[in-house]
């Protein structure tokens, strides 16, 4: 997967890996990191699908519906990505922190979906519930920050909460913060995930 690897002053502190929103690159997420987490080594990913030119993480069939057959294989995929960048690019692959935006968030909590404790902790800013009728892994000791919109046209308040429930009940400790700009990531929602994520 296209990508780009920067290498931390503070190597006690986890790698950030960062999942574009549709259209976005492995870049647009940068600055997010160095608001986040300072120091900190980042991985930003690029979506091996292209949607009319724009590169997402898997597949939709229309606004809201996925490609779900598509979702696990890009899922399957991502994490072998993972492992292998880690090896590249000498990081530990068992201290990441997942940061993703929109379709990022979608294949994030996708991987939780099916991996349960790949990630130490993540920063879902405005997903939607991946999949339905899966068996959960355990995701116990996995805290999650959930940054959604109450007026959200894409990722309705009834589908963040379904999400929360659904990782409340594989065991995870899940922390929202609502704000009221839509689908669109704010500043606000930013700091809260960045005081967040400096309690972890």
């Amino acid at each position: 997967m296209i990508h780009v690897f920067h290498k931390g002053t503070d190597e006690t502190k986890p790698t950030l890996v960062l999942f574009h929103g549709t259209g976005g690159n492995e870049n647009d997420l940068l600055p997010l990191a160095d608001l986040l987490s300072p120091g900190s080594s980042v991985l930003g990913v690029r979506g091996n699908v292209l949607e009319n030119g724009m590169p997402r993480f898997f597949r939709r069939l229309s606004e809201g519906v996925f490609d779900e057959a598509d979702l696990v294989f890009r899922t399957h995929e991502t994490k072998q990505f993972l492992e292998q960048a880690a090896a590249e690019h000498g990081f530990d692959a068992n201290n990441l922190v997942a940061v993703g935006y929109s379709n990022g968030a979608n294949i994030a909590g996708s991987l939780l979906f099916h991996y349960g404790n790949i990630f130490q902790s993540a920063v879902l800013l405005h997903p939607m519930v991946p999949l339905r009728g899966l068996t959960l892994p355990s995701m116990v000791g996995v805290p999650i920050f959930i940054g959604a919109g109450t007026n959200d046209p894409i990722c309705p308040p009834a589908e963040t909460r379904e999400l929360e429930e659904l990782l409340q009940g594989a065991g995870a400790t899940v922390t929202m913060h609502w704000g009221n700009q839509g689908h669109r990531l704010s500043m606000d929602e930013a700091e809260a995930a960045k005081h967040w994520l400096a309690r972890r």
